[in-house]
């Protein structure tokens, strides 16, 4: 039983004085950045992000295009017969 007190302490020792290393260490840390921030100069305010660019003229044409290249590969590929394609094409088109 002896041993086994002796271990116990031990590692209750142990534990504390983690404990307190750490809450020391945090601590340390909170007053150093607080000091860094003080003695830094005050910088400016990050520059506003650019405003989002404006959607190209024609995507409405790429989009159709790219509609009708997949038509075009659907048909190629056997998928579509002739009349399937010329229906959905006229569909693209015209919307």
């Amino acid at each position: 039983m002896p041993l086994l007190r002796g271990i116990a302490r031990t590692a209750a020792i142990a534990g504390t004085a983690t404990a307190v290393s750490n809450r020391v260490s945090r601590r340390q840390a909170g007053r150093w950045a607080a000091k860094s921030e003080e003695q830094a100069p005050q910088a400016a305010p990050p520059p506003a992000a650019p405003a989002a660019p404006a959607a190209p003229v024609g995507t409405d044409t790429n989009t159709k295009l790219a509609q009708l290249r997949e038509l075009g590969q659907l048909r190629d590929s056997g998928v579509l017969d002739d009349a399937e394609f010329e229906l959905q094409k006229s569909r693209i088109l015209n919307s």
